[in-house]
């Protein structure tokens, strides 16, 4: 009996080495469009309870990096618009000291958000992420805005073609009719007498 139960251990620490340290975050920082500076949230990653635990359980964290069964992860992008991109950097401690794990959320994207963990991202020396992609629910948005990301949907960032396109129309038609006043003044004047 004795000997039955430890190989049971035993193949089970084998088989699951990653589950034995299945740790969630203890922190995590967002960057995106509309996003002062940085946001960093401290707190329980393990459980929902905390905006820690809330946005990790929302993001779908913990299917992204370990396998799970049965598996929510998809490796082929839903379809729909994404829409502006935060990236999401879990801090993850371990045996081996903390490691970080990117993840980029779409909090706007249609018809539900989702997220996207870049499979093989390696963690803990030895494991490597599951990742994919995960079809989320209003709670991914309602958690991403809890820690102050806008609720509106930004601009992406980067050269607002709309905005400068429309200053640019104002600014040629602005020098357009100085040179069309100009030059009409000119033929309006007396030529000066000989």
């Amino acid at each position: 009996m004795k000997k039955g139960l430890l190989l049971l251990v035993a193949v089970g620490a084998v088989a699951f080495p990653a589950g034995a340290f299945a740790k969630g975050a203890s922190e995590a920082s967002i960057e995106g469009p509309g996003l002062g500076k940085t946001i960093k949230i401290s707190g329980n990653g393990e459980t929902s309870g905390d905006k820690l635990g809330n946005l990790g359980e929302a993001a779908g964290f913990f299917p992204a990096v370990f396998v799970r069964s049965p598996d929510p992860m998809s490796d082929t992008r839903p379809a729909g618009k994404l829409g502006p991109r935060y990236r999401i950097v879990w801090t993850v401690p371990g045996p081996n000291g903390e490691s970080k794990i990117s993840q980029d959320a779409y909090p706007f994207a249609q018809p539900q958000p989702v997220t996207y963990m870049k499979p093989g991202q390696v963690f803990w020396g030895r494991e490597h992420t599951r990742g994919g992609w995960y079809v989320g629910d209003s709670q991914l948005s309602a958690s991403l805005f809890a820690v102050g990301v806008p609720r509106s949907t930004p601009s992406a960032g980067g050269f607002d073609w709309a905005k400068w396109t429309w200053i640019g129309m104002a600014g040629t038609a602005l020098v357009l009719t100085q040179a069309f006043v100009l030059t009409r003044s000119r033929r309006l004047r007396p030529e000066p007498a000989v």
